[in-house]
């Protein structure tokens, strides 16, 4: 049993960060659930995302699960600790946000489409946590890998905070949008965790509410 809950709910300075360590923790040679690699590099003209969306044993599961995505990994980024463990991060001290890679065919599925997927699968306006899981590990984020991606991000990022108003549900998304920092796989066990373990904790909850996704945005984001 792994404690889904921590109370730490501010990011370290880099004075108190954990260390870390050089190397890092070695990745599956494929995914559990279709055999496909986890590591690049990947088919030419595949694209990567990267998202944060609470516990990532569910979120992976979210998004190994659409039509044109190759492959899905979890892990860490956008903190301070190299090569951080899960203990590690869920300690507080390395900053790290538990995230997940989505490799994915842009001629199958856009990554607007991704983002709606996203958004609608968590609650993006509760900080540093999801639901009962609480700390700097869980908080909603887009890593943006180019400009293109941060076009679309910030489109859809405005086209759900108007639909949450819309429909009355008070609080500002909190999701943090950052240039797409340094990944580090999480341990093998946490790899397509929920596929080795079906009754395995899910933490995933949505506000309910559609993201809704302009054409232009479609368009643009092809």
């Amino acid at each position: 049993m792994f404690m889904r809950r921590e109370k730490l709910t501010g990011l370290p300075s880099a004075e108190v960060a954990l260390p870390g360590r050089a190397t890092a923790l070695p990745v599956p040679a494929g995914h559990f659930v279709h055999g496909r690699p986890l590591v690049g590099p990947f088919p030419a003209g595949y694209a990567t995302a990267l998202f944060g969306l609470g516990c990532f044993w569910g979120a992976e599961r979210k998004f190994w699960q659409i039509p044109g995505v190759y492959t899905t990994a979890v892990g860490y980024a956008a903190g301070l600790t190299p090569n951080p463990s899960y203990e590690e991060v869920c300690s507080g001290l390395t900053g790290h946000n538990e995230v997940v890679l989505v490799v994915f065919d842009p001629l199958r599925v856009t990554y607007a489409e991704l983002l709606r997927v996203f958004f609608e699968s968590h609650h993006p306006t509760q900080g540093m946590r999801q639901g009962n899981d609480v700390g700097t590990q869980y908080r909603s984020g887009i890593y943006p890998f180019d400009a293109a991606q941060a076009d679309v991000a910030a489109a859809v990022c405005a086209a759900y905070q108007a639909a949450l108003r819309a429909a009355g549900l008070a609080g500002e998304i909190t999701t943090e949008v950052l240039p797409a920092p340094v990944f580090y796989y999480a341990e093998d066990y946490h790899q397509q965790y929920l596929a080795k373990n079906p009754n395995g904790y899910c933490g995933m909850g949505g506000t309910g509410i559609t993201c809704p996704i302009v054409p232009a945005v479609l368009t643009a984001d092809r």
